[in-house]
């Protein structure tokens, strides 16, 4: 018989990714098990529970909330506290209280099995519906308006749910147990078909058959989706996605796809067992995929890139959209070249209308951008290359003593927010070089700071004093903090691998105003409790023309080249990198570089990554960036050579294997060799100069490390040379990753 003095009440607060997750019904569902009375409620820092029942099925019941809880939620912290019973009659999900805001704000979610068994169904009441979603997946970030997670804080407040939708909402035991986005075809988010000018040409699913059968005719259609507009065309039409490239302005970059099956999929490319996982998780990003010689896709999708960018369908629209194409589709961004992708069905009239023959929209308002993510595996692992749908904003763990606002680089641009133990990193927004581009740049500060309820004491921003990220912080009437580039970079590697200092950073990239401004990118750093000493560097040389240089990898080569011989380069007319220029332009380049004009210094490895790429005849003017780069890492192809070239290192690293790789192109040794040695000379050098240190953890960031060959190569030669390698999973290695090292180096700073 049950003494009454046995009767506890147990108060619990739980933090973490604990909203949107179908946690509280949870919760409901394991009292009910129990038989416990009480309450459980969202608040702004999480969930706040109360049960009473026997002090032993108390303790039991804490633990089953960490076995059981929803496979799409975290807790950080669990914080129980038992207290005398005040006698509740049942238990109840209560309303949301407001307060301090700590909770976490989960990504969007893929299309569960089980919603997608529903759309499919010709007896379900969501047969066909593209809006179908439930408390185990749809959208999170890109609807949400406010914390607490509720209905009321979402763009889904303007749809009233119907009888049968309140039902699920409020039945513990259905799966839409406040799920807040519920939806049915008789209450939710409608589709419509539009042409060119806006006129409304079909709606719900008579709009989805006609954008596919647009689609199916080679048309190109604007889709708006979860996080914005994407354009698509049918990937096997070359005439659709050479049209695609016309009226977008983009040459030659690599188009991402979007395929009906895994087995599709594999038919066009190799896949293993990790990038099936992350081609079917929750997440869905594109993956970098190895492609088939004989896969059925119009060259125009990637041209010589042996990689195909892929995903899957990741929610009902797109879902119901491929099974009526059945063929694999660019999926690109909707946008203008260097702007965001348009996430309102007016402004992609505006912005997309001369690249588009029809839209299909819906009237769920996207509330902030939120691109797809690349991942790729490395050494393998998880490799960030864009960090957006799925993972953001779920934050890094950190502690930190005071807010603090990080505003990114110019590129790649993400921005970041700092409070106590974590460090909220933004979706990418992208490179700030337009004015819409800055504009979303500023409104991700705002929504941000609103959304966490962060108002930052100190602002962390790049060195480089014109980058607009950069100038933006200085008016904002705060504390600045200037990071250096490259600091960044080892900073956020550091912060994602958990390792503290002594660290020997390797941060290779394209460009980085240097602390003696000058052009930094191939730096050797020091990392320290609170600061970092360069230690050694490669060799500096003139850039000719600066920021154009960075699109013509025959400015750089010539510059390289000019810094070994002088002005007896300019003779050397049986070299690539000479004959691709006019003599009228040797000219001028020679002017500029004997008089040190428009020719910044530069010890970046990204521009000798070019030089070498235009010296081998492979890439003169780069059509998009990165292109001369990995143009350069595909040349290998096959090659299988551990011979490397020789190199020096004083107080910086001499390019004397320049000399050699000339030597082996007059000797006509094949284009993939001299790439295979080139690349692993590079490595050699890291090794050489960890060895000159001593330091025994190596942290890899920077855009060069992107390179598949250069950097598991490097991880592999630094474990055999007995050093521990550190490199990025989750946040990107390229300027994606900046704002995570500008917190990180404001806590430091003593």
């Amino acid at each position: 018989m049950l003494i009454l003095e046995d009767i506890k009440r147990l108060r619990v607060i739980i933090k973490g990714a604990v909203q949107g997750v179908g946690f509280r019904p949870f919760i409901y569902q394991l009292a009910s098990q129990n038989n416990f009375r009480g309450w459980v409620t969202n608040t702004s820092f999480g969930v706040l529970l109360e049960v009473e029942g026997p002090k032993e099925k108390l303790d039991a019941f804490l633990l089953d909330i960490h076995r059981q809880s929803p496979p799409h939620s975290f807790i950080t912290s669990l914080e129980p506290v038992f207290l005398d019973k005040v006698g509740y009659a049942t238990f109840e999900i209560r309303d949301s209280k407001g307060g301090k805001k700590e909770t976490l704000v989960l990504p969007d979610i893929a299309t569960c099995p089980q919603c997608l068994e529903e759309i499919h169904d010709p007896d379900n009441r969501r047969f066909q519906y593209p809006f179908t979603n439930c408390t185990h997946c749809g959208p999170r970030y890109s609807i949400i308006e406010d914390i607490p997670y509720d209905r009321d804080h979402t763009t889904m407040k303007i749809f009233e749910m119907c009888e049968d939708c309140k039902k699920e909402y409020e039945n513990p035991t259905n799966r839409r147990f406040h799920a807040q986005p519920n939806a049915c075809p008789k209450c939710g988010p409608k589709l419509s078909f539009w042409g060119k000018t806006g006129k409304v040409l079909a709606e719900k699913n008579s709009a989805l058959l006609q954008a596919a059968s647009a689609v199916k005719d080679g048309h190109i259609v604007a889709v708006k989706g979860l996080g914005g507009f994407q354009l698509i065309v049918d990937a096997q039409n070359a005439e659709a996605v050479s049209l695609l490239r016309k009226r977008k302005h983009r040459e030659e970059k690599p188009f991402a796809l979007m395929y009906p099956s895994l087995k599709d999929i594999k038919r066009d490319c190799e896949v293993s067992d990790l990038e099936e996982r992350l081609l079917l998780s929750n997440e869905a990003p594109i993956v970098l995929l190895k492609k088939k010689r004989d896969a059925a896709i119009s060259h125009n999708v990637a041209g010589n890139n042996p990689y195909l960018g892929i995903m899957l369908a990741y929610t009902p629209l797109h879902h119901l959209l491929m099974k009526e194409i059945g063929v694999p589709v660019v999926a690109t961004s909707g946008n203008l070249s260097e702007e965001p992708i348009c996430i309102d069905e007016k402004e992609a009239l505006s912005a997309l209308g001369n690249i588009a023959d029809f839209f299909l929209v819906h009237n769920r308002l996207i509330k902030r951008h939120v691109d797809d993510s690349i991942v790729r595996i490395i050494a393998g692992r998880e490799f960030m290359i864009r960090r957006a749908r799925g993972y953001a904003p779920l934050p890094i763990s950190l502690d930190t003593s005071i807010p603090i606002l990080s505003v990114g680089p110019h590129l790649k641009n993400t921005i970041a927010l700092s409070s106590g133990h974590y460090c909220f990193v933004s979706q990418h927004i992208g490179n700030l070089e337009t004015e819409k581009a800055n504009d979303a740049f500023k409104n991700t500060i705002k929504d941000m700071q609103k959304l966490f309820a962060i108002a930052p004491e100190k602002i962390a921003c790049d060195l480089h004093p014109d980058y607009f990220s950069t100038k933006h912080a200085k008016m904002l009437n705060t504390e600045i903090m200037v990071v250096q580039h490259h600091y960044a970079h080892i900073l956020s590697c550091m912060a994602e691998n958990e390792i503290k200092p002594p660290v020997l950073g390797v941060s290779w990239d394209g460009t980085g105003y240097g602390l003696d401004k000058t052009i930094w990118g191939g730096e050797f750093l020091s990392i320290k409790e609170s600061s970092f000493d360069r230690i050694v560097h490669f060799k500096t040389f003139a850039l000719p023309g600066g920021e154009i240089a960075v699109k013509e990898p025959r400015r750089s080569a010539l510059g390289l080249l000019f810094s070994i011989y002088g002005e007896a380069v300019f003779d050397m007319d049986h070299l690539a990198s000479v004959k691709a220029f006019s003599q009228e332009e040797l000219n001028n380049l020679k002017a500029m570089l004997q008089k040190g004009l428009h020719s910044p210094a530069t010890s970046s490895v990204g521009r000798i990554f070019d030089a070498v790429s235009s010296l081998l005849a492979i890439c003169q003017i780069s059509r998009f960036e990165g292109q001369a780069a990995m143009e350069l890492e595909f040349s290998i192809s096959d090659a299988i050579t551990n011979e490397t070239y020789d190199f020096k290192i004083y107080h910086d690293v001499e390019p004397t294997f320049i000399l050699q790789i000339l030597e082996d192109i007059k000797k006509g040794i094949a284009q993939n060799i001299i790439s295979a040695k080139f690349h692993n000379t590079l490595v050699e050098i890291i090794i050489a100069v960890a060895k000159q240190e001593k330091i025994d953890k190596i942290a890899l960031s920077g855009g060069c490390f992107q390179n598949k060959y250069l950097i598991e190569r490097a991880i592999r030669r630094l474990k055999e040379e007995g050093f521990s390698p550190y490199w990025h999973q989750r946040v990107p290695t390229n300027d994606g990753g900046i704002s995570l090292g500008q917190i990180i180096a404001c806590t430091r700073r003593r």
